[in-house]
């Protein structure tokens, strides 16, 4: 997938998020980079092959005293291991399919780490996962 395709995709994972929500979004930025890096792999403590599809990195809302003057927080969309994660749908040939579900993979990974930059823990997140998908 292209770039520009990909980029299309997290747009619309961000467009997807409530507006009430996308309102207090404050100091973040959400970027696209292929892989983590090895020290984003190191800060969370995962294997390299473990597929990440996306990292919050930053100061979440709940935990702001004094907050001023600080560089924006990030979070990261890694768009190879979502990829991968669809490569066998596009070798059956099917792009479209593949193409649905990376998607749907961004639109969740955006989701999920938004959470994190509202306070939400990872168990918390995941919870709330479950709950939206009912």
């Amino acid at each position: 997938m292209t770039k520009e395709k990909f980029e299309k995709l997290v747009e619309e994972g961000i467009r997807a998020i409530p507006e009430k929500f996308l309102k207090k979004l404050d100091n973040v930025d959400i970027i696209i980079e292929d892989e983590p890096t090895l020290y984003q792999l190191e800060k969370i403590r995962e294997k390299r092959n473990l597929l990440i599809f996306g990292l919050y990195e930053g100061i979440p809302q709940t935990r702001r005293g004094h907050y001023g003057q600080v560089l924006p927080d990030k979070i990261t969309i890694f768009k190879k291991p979502i990829e991968r994660r669809t490569r066998s749908r596009q070798r059956r040939g099917s792009p479209e399919a593949a193409e649905n579900e990376i998607r749907k993979i961004v639109k969740n990974t955006v989701w999920h780490e938004i959470a994190h930059h509202f306070g939400m823990d990872e168990k918390k997140v995941k919870e709330a996962e479950h709950r939206r998908k009912k």
